[in-house]
């Protein structure tokens, strides 16, 4: 098994603006991934098999709704400890990452945000402590990028709601114990309704053959007149209004995350040029080698202070929608040069298992793509700054 060797990497002395509390998250999180994680991550994505046993593991570190109170089974952590979890494992894969933030922003968010206090009592303890397993689903095969379209939707029959439709590219589904689900009710409101493994007409079909996201289990949700009790409905949120702010909050952590494919690479790449010789002289001596490095720490440290101040104003409550997207974007776009560039300099190397960096750079092409696609999230920048929507 791969020994991970990774450093920590502060070149603007970012640390002193963490807590003890935060710099304890990141370590104890970080020393999980180091013993649990990268150890056997290659070979996992290799065979494109999701390693279950780690969804346990990541309740007993408290990676599932850190930021969801005590009560409720959550960590009770502020959201730069949410989002430091998320770059840690996010540096063991980004796949992982999405297990977590699935369960933590999409699934748990939504019931302690708009669920009862019976749905709240009900669901989320086991989700955190990993007993459950949940998904999300609000992307179908045609309404994507534009979720207002969505065909899926739920009627009244008296004593219960009966849902019909499909969902697509939902992570960790085939394995959910529970899933949120957003539809439409007869007035083409949406909804959210909690559906349960087992209930009749429910399946979640796993996606095969995908080159990106290899050791994340991802798949389809089909409803065939499912029965949902009507316990079941969120109570708390109507319209567009509840799926888009769990996206904020899974946006939040990927902008986190990204920062650890980032480092990672970068890690990687700098211990090889110091390693690697030709010409009877290590590469990193040579100019075009010191200068991709340059670059690297310089984005990443561009990044993690933007991602931080974004963290202050999330505590405050004060965070923006359009500026998570613009941290998201800006952050995956600087994780997918850096793999580039880190790829590039370990030559022939880089793109074999014995190193990280060409796994992070197929999974980076998922990362930009779901939670709001690079385009979208560019647009989302030109409508607050202009006041004009250009997406119609």
């Amino acid at each position: 098994m791969p020994t991970d060797l990774y450093e920590h990497h502060d070149y603007y002395l970012m640390d002193e603006l963490l807590t003890d509390e935060h710099k304890m998250v990141r370590d104890s999180v970080r020393t999980w991934v180091k013993k649990s994680v990268t150890p056997i991550i290659e070979d996992y994505a290799q065979r494109a098999k999701f390693p279950a046993h780690l969804v346990k593991e990541l309740g007993d570190i408290g990676a599932f709704g850190p930021q969801i109170p005590t009560q409720y089974g959550g960590g009770g952590l502020d959201e730069i400890s949410y989002g430091i979890i998320m770059q840690e494992i996010e540096r063991g894969d980004s796949g992982i990452r999405s297990t977590a933030s699935v369960q933590g922003s999409l699934v748990m968010f939504p019931i302690f945000k708009f669920g009862s206090e019976e749905q709240k009592m009900k669901y989320l303890p086991k989700l955190a402590s990993g007993e459950f397993l949940g998904c999300f689903g609000l992307t179908e095969p045609d309404h994507g990028s534009n979720p207002s379209g969505m065909l899926t939707n739920f009627k009244d029959a008296g004593d219960h709601y009966v849902l019909n439709g499909s969902k697509m590219w939902i992570s960790n589904s085939p394995m959910a114990d529970v899933a949120v689900v957003w539809a439409k009710d007869e007035e083409g409101i949406i909804h959210g309704l909690i559906v349960e493994k087992g209930m009749e007409g429910f399946s979640a079909p796993e996606i095969h053959n995908k080159w990106s996201l290899r050791a994340s289990i991802t798949g389809e949700l089909v409803f065939d007149n499912v029965k949902v009790p009507k316990e079941n409905l969120l109570p708390g949120v109507k319209g567009l209004k509840g799926p888009l702010s769990c996206l904020n909050s899974a946006r939040y952590g990927i902008a986190w995350g990204a920062i650890g494919v980032a480092l990672d690479c970068y890690d990687t790449a700098l211990r090889y040029t110091k390693e690697r010789t030709q010409f009877d002289r290590p590469i990193a001596s040579f100019q075009l080698q010191q200068k991709k490095l340059a670059e690297m720490i310089t984005e990443i440290t561009k990044a993690q202070l933007l991602t931080w101040r974004l963290g202050v104003l999330k505590n405050e409550g004060r965070a923006t929608p359009a500026q998570i997207s613009m941290a998201k974007r800006n952050n995956v776009d600087m994780a997918l040069t850096i793999g580039r560039d880190a790829r590039q300099m370990l030559g022939g190397m880089g793109i074999t298992g014995e190193y990280s960096i060409m796994r992070h750079m197929m999974n980076l092409e998922s990362v930009v793509t779901y939670e709001g696609t690079h385009d979208i999230h560019l647009l989302i920048t030109g409508m607050d700054v202009t006041g004009i929507n250009a997406f119609v």
